[in-house]
């Protein structure tokens, strides 16, 4: 059976800086950072004090009362950029096959808020009660549902969970279930809202996170020698992806074609990477193979880099052995510098940035950079500092998860 082809026809976002894909991509590319310091809760007994929060976001401007009480911020964070990326896909869902177009979501975590707030309450009151909404607020796959319903969309739906590989799976799936002419149309990416006691203690606890408490803006900071951990981040992405034909036939303006798919598993340990980087390499080298290239072809790598002291090197060995001498021709840089970490929904806004970059030509900072360290050759271009020009026809976006997810998605520029 021939495979389909998978294009990008619809891109959304709400990020920490922010509230739509291009008012994020602008700021991205600005290296505007997005860390800022926690007014939510007390954070005074807190080692970290800060993350990277979605800014000015006001819920109640796209959602009515009755509907906010069903609705996680995770929930509320995939309901609005998949609302963009439907409206940017230019999509008449009235005059498509419905039971042919789906969601796949994705989320590290879900409803985290739901389930502390809940928790909080039960232990606070002398009655045992809990809302009849937490459960379809808290799980996780709750996302790609209530998607559905809002637009219609019958074709295959579900959630898949990778830790912070979720939504670059959610993206692999539906390319998959395309390609083999199960979909016309799929609304995929992810969201993810845990800046609260439990997901940042709990990163805490586990020697994760940076405490620069002092430099916040500059805390997440890739690469760099004097990096202590990674930033929260929270938010949601959303690509509307379409059979190329289907798109075609409608007249669909396409961003770029999805060519290369690339997973591996560690089998290492339940949090840190291969010290060798051998399931970022196998990821990267079946993403190759997939999209029948030669490594020299990729112009752009957007890192999963996340600021960890160990975590950051090991991607770049994989990079060096996967590339070799092409490894210091490319662009490399890590977007986590300025939105933060955004967990199970990381995969799908650097997807987005892949994206951008290719459309605009413009590869996007590794901001925050203090200290080059010894162990990483300088002679890589991280594009430090600000972002550069150059002409993008293939991007590569890698996305690796706690217990030794990974994943590597390739895309294309269309032919003119």
């Amino acid at each position: 059976m021939e495979l389909k082809r998978v294009v990008v026809t619809g891109m959304g976002a709400i990020s920490p800086v922010g509230l739509t894909s291009r008012e994020t991509w602008n700021n991205v590319k600005d290296g505007v950072s997005g860390a800022a310091l926690i007014d939510t809760y007390d954070t005074s007994t807190s080692k970290t004090k800060f993350a990277c929060t979605v800014k000015n976001f006001k819920p109640e401007q796209y959602f009515d009362r009755k509907e906010l009480r069903k609705l996680d911020r995770f929930c509320q964070f995939a309901l609005i950029s998949s609302d963009e990326a439907i409206k940017d896909s230019n999509i008449d869902l009235d005059t498509i096959d419905k039971t042919r177009a789906g969601v796949i979501w994705a989320s590290g975590i879900g409803g985290s808020n739901t389930i502390f707030g809940e928790i909080l309450d039960y232990a606070g009151s002398a009655v045992s009660r809990f809302s009849p909404f937490f459960i379809p607020k808290m799980i996780a796959d709750i996302a790609a549902g209530t998607i559905s319903i809002r637009y219609g969309l019958m074709g295959p739906n579900y959630n898949t969970v990778s830790a912070c590989a979720s939504s670059a799976n959610a993206i692999i799936d539906s390319v998959n279930l395309i390609r083999l002419n199960m979909a016309d149309m799929i609304v995929t990416g992810g969201s993810e809202a845990s800046v609260n006691e439990v997901g940042m203690e709990g990163f805490q606890s586990m020697q994760a996170m940076s405490k620069n408490n002092d430099e916040y803006l500059s805390a997440s900071r890739p690469f760099c020698a004097t990096r202590d951990g990674f930033v929260m981040g929270e938010g949601g992405c959303a690509l509307v992806l379409e059979e190329y034909e289907h798109a075609l036939e409608r007249g669909a303006k396409i961003y770029a074609e999805i060519v290369g798919i690339g997973l591996s598993a560690d089998a290492y340990h339940i949090t840190a990477p291969h010290p060798e980087g051998l399931g970022g390499v196998i990821a990267m080298t079946n993403a190759l193979k997939n999209a029948g290239i030669n490594p020299d072809k990729i112009d752009y790598i957007n890192a999963h880099a996340t600021s960890t002291p160990i975590g950051d090197l090991p991607e770049i060995i994989a990079i060096q052995k996967v590339f070799g001498e092409h490894a210091y021709k490319l662009n490399i840089s890590s977007t986590k510098s300025e939105v933060g970490h955004l967990l199970g929904a990381a995969g799908a806004i650097e997807s987005m940035f892949c994206i951008f970059s290719i459309n605009e030509s413009i590869v996007p900072p590794t901001i925050n950079h203090k200290q080059f360290d010894e162990k990483i050759d300088r002679n890589l271009n991280l594009t430090l500092h600000k972002a550069q020009t150059r002409n993008v026809d293939y991007a590569m976006s890698n996305a690796f998860g706690f217990s030794g997810h990974n994943t590597s998605i390739i895309f294309k520029k269309m032919d003119k």
